[in-house]
This record gives C-alpha cells, structure tokens and sequence, in this order.
C-alpha cells in the first residue's frame, strides 16, 4: 500500500488507517449497534496484512471497549502499527459525555488509555473535540508536558478550526490535525487544508464515506431498520430532507466505481485521498470483508470528468458528525 509521511512527524503512514470507532460498539450514546469483538479483531488482523500500519481510537469509543479490543487485536502482533488515540470528551457525574480539557482530566485519561492499550508510550495524542473552547490552551499545553515526560510522541488535534489551531500553536507547534472530510463534508478545503500545508501540519481525514452514506451499501430501507443504540439513526444526514440527495450522490460513486472495477465506497475514499494536504483517510472497518474493499482506494485514479461529476452536487451543508 502506498504511504506517505504525517507532516513533519516522521511517521511513513499508509494511506488507509483502520478507524476503530465503530469496534467500540453501541453501549453508549455515539455507538454503532452491536458489535462482536471477534469481528473487530479479524478486521485489525485482516488491515495489517494488507498493508494498514496504524490504527486510530479514542478514550470514549464505547467509553475504553474500542481501545481494549484494539491492545486484545495487537498482542504478539510485531511490526506493531502505530496506534493513536485522543483525549476530552470524558462522563460527567450525571452520566453525560462533555468536554474537559483540564490538565488532571487529561492525565487521568492518558493513564488509563496506556493502560488500556497496553503500551508505554503513544505514537499520537489527540484532543479530541475543542470543547470547552476557552480551555483548549490549557489542554494542549497539557499534551505538551505529557510529551516531554515521553509519555506521548507526537500531539495533535481533531475537529480544531484554524483560528484555535493558531492560538495553541502559540504555545508549541501542531503534529495533525484529524478533520471530517468527506464528498458531503468540505468545509476545510477553503481555508483549514491550505492552513495545515502552509504550517506542515499532517493531516488525517475521518470519515472519508460519510459514516457509511457512500458505501452504496445503504439504502432508505436499511436506514429505516437502524437500531436505536447506532448514533446514525438520529443524525439529519440519514433522514430527509437530507438523505435522498446523498443516496443519489451514493448510486454515481457506484457507477464511476463499475469504471474502475471496484464499490461507491472506495471511490469516496479515493476522491478524498486525492485532495492535496490530505495525508491519510480513516476508514472503519467492522469485518474483514469491509478491509479488502477499500484498502485498494489509494491506487484509483479518478479521471477530471469523473471529479466534476462527483462534486458539481455538493450543497455546503455543515457535517454533523457526532464524535
């Protein structure tokens, strides 16, 4: 698979990362449904030996579950992948997930994360969201002391705008930065993809098929039958006004995708590798199935008038990603 370096990090990435959202499973609000572990770890062990060499988690995906199945798919596993993880969105005494960008919150997280993954040290800390924003600097000059004690080798951020990307990079420069994009989420190409290539900050994309819209796998009868434990099941995006449009957009990926011999899904991968400033897209994969779909995306090669098809529909509406 092809690779290519995370900003200045160092780190030789392939393309595809293994996005382990969906292993955490439905036990909490932004959960998938059920989800078999067995599964999960077949889909890690199929990602590596197809060329993946990083995996991306966080604390609260199914609040610890994803981050254990991940250290449970790893034992024995050498060269082990580079693993992320992130930090921030924390339960709160009521049993709601919020924001805390406090400095104890964070280093309670970051040992528990460690001790979770089974691992000394983490090859990228994230904050996850910038929430509460009046705290993020406290946050990130947080991560940044976790890194000088070696506890942490490279520190980044998620879903951060350029402006907050620019006030924490006051205190010490940004490794990455992990945005949405996708062919129903552009929003960073304007002023965020342009930031981070200026200021060499790497960039890693999540859901390049917008949570499984563009796989062509969905439909409006699959939707209906969403259990009420999948986030998706309550996000505007699969349910009209909304959903028609990108169930259309989801039949042309499949068309141009019969072009090339491959599924809608790996045509919406491919469209947002090709993006300049775009280091590597996080695909979730909950079978092993899912894997060998998709990890050949990198290697399409989507012709101008295929591009202009593909992106004369995009309305500008705000992705409502709820991670």
């Amino acid at each position: 698979m092809q690779r290519t370096e995370l900003g200045a990090t160092g780190m030789e990435l392939s393309r595809i990362g293994f996005g382990a959202w969906a292993v955490g499973g439905g036990d909490y609000k932004f959960g998938w449904g059920r989800q078999s572990d067995g599964d999960s770890i077949a889909a890690i062990h199929q990602a590596l030996e197809l060329g993946v060499n990083w995996i991306d988690t966080a604390a609260v995906y199914g609040l610890g579950r994803s981050e254990r199945v991940v250290a449970s798919a790893l034992r024995g596993v050498e060269p082990r992948p580079f693993v992320f993880t992130k930090a921030s969105r924390v339960v709160d005494e009521s049993g709601a997930i919020v924001g805390n960008l406090h400095r104890a919150s964070i280093r309670r997280e970051l040992e528990a994360s460690l001790d979770r993954l089974s691992v000394d040290a983490l090859d990228l800390y994230q904050i996850h969201q910038p929430i509460p924003d009046e705290d993020i600097e406290e946050g990130w000059t947080t991560l940044v002391e976790l890194k000088r004690e070696g506890l942490i080798r490279h520190i980044g951020v998620s879903n951060f705008t350029v402006e907050q990307l620019e006030r924490i990079g006051a205190i010490a420069p940004v490794a990455t930065l992990q945005p949405p994009y996708s062919l129903l989420a552009r929003q960073i190409e304007d002023t965020t993809l342009p930031y981070c290539r200026q200021h060499g900050i790497g960039v890693i994309a999540y859901s390049p098929m917008a949570s499984g819209l563009l796989t062509g796998a969905m439909s409006a009868e699959r939707v209906s039958r969403l259990p009420a434990d999948d986030w998706r099941s309550r996000d505007p995006r699969f349910h009209e006004p909304q959903l028609g449009a990108n169930l259309e957009l989801a039949r042309r990926l499949g068309e141009i995708g019969k072009r090339h011999g491959v599924s809608a899904g790996s045509v919406a991968v491919a469209w947002v590798l090709r993006q300049p400033g775009i280091c590597g897209a996080i695909v979730g994969f909950r079978h092993p199935a899912q894997v060998d779909e998709i990890v050949g995306a990198a290697s399409i090669d989507l012709h101008a008038a295929e591009v202009a098809e593909l992106e004369g529909g995009w309305s500008g509406r705000r992705d409502t990603i709820a991670r």
